[in-house]
């Protein structure tokens, strides 16, 4: 990733600050539960991990949704912190697709059956990087995302059953109850050792990294 790619620090700060800058959720029934039971792990066993440090000390937990803007501008960010902090902290990413987004689900499903095949960080690259193509259409982006993995070489009949396998979108459902009951309201949102990541500049999100690792 380019150093070039970084975003200012105002840019930080809008999509840091725990507000719902989108739709607000018309909660399920499924949903309504989650934020009632009002816990939840921020990181379960299953979570995706991009980057795994060894002494498991520091956490980086983003919940995201790939059609989201905000969570593309914060994208080159996330990725400069992985290089900076590479082997002493470890970055986790969760689905939370919002319900202004008509792809955004769609999106997480293509993440998690390429994740079956050992391809999530592929995918998630693939999908910001390319999200100006296919972010805020109505229409479906199925056939693209099926086409991003083809063009990453994946097993097309694994991925194929993989989409079509109810386990998959209870999987990204799963990240997304959980994050209501955690209380994340808009995306991108970022926990750090548990703590919900609430600061005004980048420059204060990587004090906290620091202090935390100093701890």
């Amino acid at each position: 990733m380019s150093t070039n790619l970084k975003i200012s620090a105002a840019l930080v700060a809008s999509f840091v600050v725990a507000v719902a800058v989108f739709l607000g959720f018309d909660s399920s029934d499924e949903e309504s539960d989650a934020i009632a039971a009002g816990d939840a792990p921020v990181v379960r066993d299953d979570s995706h991990r991009l980057s795994t440090a060894a002494d498991g000390r520091v956490t980086l937990v983003e919940f995201l949704d790939f059609e989201c803007e905000s969570c593309r501008a914060a994208y080159p960010f996330v990725e400069q912190l992985r290089e900076d902090y590479e082997g002493r902290v470890t970055f986790v990413a969760r689905y939370f697709p919002m319900p202004g987004h008509a792809n955004g689900e769609s999106a997480a499903v293509a993440v998690e059956a390429a994740a079956r095949q050992g391809r999530f960080e592929d995918m998630y690259h693939r999908m910001y990087e390319t999200q100006t193509e296919w972010g805020e259409r109505q229409d479906s982006q199925a056939a693209l995302f099926r086409r991003f993995a083809e063009d990453l070489g994946l097993d097309m009949a694994d991925y194929d059953a993989a989409v079509a396998d109810p386990a998959t979108l209870e999987r990204v459902l799963k990240d997304r109850e959980d994050g209501l009951a955690l209380g994340v309201e808009g995306t991108p949102t970022f926990f750090l050792n548990d703590e919900k990541v609430e600061v005004q500049t980048t420059d204060e999100f990587s004090e906290l990294i620091d202090a935390a690792l100093a701890g």
